[in-house]
Parts: structure tokens; sequence; C-alpha cells
């Protein structure tokens, strides 16, 4: 009678206590496999590309998204929606010190500061985004399907001292390229 007691004593403190703390997971991304599209707008147009991701990683408490951080490769930037020398000169001059000083700063950074359940697979994200070596903080969506994750973000490229054409220092209202632009990701774990 004791032993059995005792028995169902155990299995009850460590059935609760398992419950009670979900196994913490931490799901490297597959870098080769994910993607992430950016969109720049000017007046008249826009361009679009791709960026590589170096790593990358999502953590979750159970099955909840809790945190995450992802290394871009600055050095990847690639524009898809030309040819030839133009695509060559676009994807120079976004490489250059006008725009994101790849040279010097080969990689920026994203660190989810904080993860908000909206839904059964979606979430609010505030995270700090590092772009030439400043910090600011960022808000956008993330869904979350099994071994898949998405989210899509506009980032105000002027907070990270990337004001080349922008509007905010004068530039020629035909050379005018807007101060934010897109970033699409697509995530495979």
């Amino acid at each position: 009678m004791k032993k059995t007691i005792l028995s169902l004593t155990l299995v009850t403190v460590l059935g609760t206590s398992a419950n009670a703390n979900p196994v913490k997971e931490t799901k490297e991304v597959k870098t080769s496999e994910s993607q992430v599209t950016w969109k720049g707008y000017k007046v008249g147009g826009s361009h679009e590309g791709t960026i590589s991701l170096k790593s990358g990683a999502l953590e979750f408490d159970g099955e909840k998204l809790v945190g995450g951080e992802f290394v871009v490769d600055m050095t990847s930037i690639n524009t898809t929606d030309l040819e030839g020398d133009y695509k060559g000169q676009l994807d120079g001059h976004l490489k250059s010190d006008d725009f994101f000083g790849t040279a010097n700063h080969p990689t920026a950074k994203l660190v989810f500061t904080k993860v908000k359940s909206t839904g059964k697979n979606s979430y609010d994200v505030t995270g700090d985004l590092t772009i030439k070596d400043t910090t600011e903080p960022v808000t956008f969506e993330v869904s979350v399907y099994g071994d898949k994750a998405t989210a899509s973000l506009k980032v105000d490229r002027t907070k990270y001292d990337v004001k080349y054409g922008s509007g905010i220092i004068g530039t020629a209202k035909d050379k005018l390229i807007y101060d934010e632009f897109d970033l699409v990701v697509d995530l495979q774990m």
C-alpha cells in the first residue's frame, strides 16, 4: 500500500512538472532552402532581389514560438529584376558605402526580443535589427506551420544610415528612392 501511494505521488509530481515545463527547442534554419526577398521603391518603379541567410534559428517552448536569431550575408545582395550591365551596376551600388557598405559591414543581424501569440500559428514579433552597426527595433508578423515559417516586414533604411537618394536629404524628385523597403522571408527548418 505504501509503495502504491509513493508510486502514485511520484507519477503525479513528475507528470505535473513535465507538463508545467514544456521542452524548449531551438530549430536551426536550413539556409540553403530558405529565401529572403527584398523590394525597394523609387519614383516611377521598383527593384527586387534576394539576399542569403548566413545562419538562423527559431526557439520554441513546446509548440509555441518564443525567440529567434538570424544573420544575413549582406555581400550576397542580388538584383533579380535586371540583367547585364544594369544588374551589375545596381548590385555594386547596393554593396557600396552609398547603401549597405558590405566591405565594412558584411552581415546584418536580427534578434527577437518579444514574441506574442496572436493565433494558433501566428505571432507578433519585436526584434532588434542591426544594419551597418546600427541597431533599431522592428515589428512584424511571423506564421509558423510545421517546419516552415514566413514573415514580412518593412524597414526604414534611413534609421541605419542608408540615405542615398532619400527625400529627407533633398534629393531631386525624379531620383527619389523611398526610405522603406520590404523583406519577405520564407524559412525551412
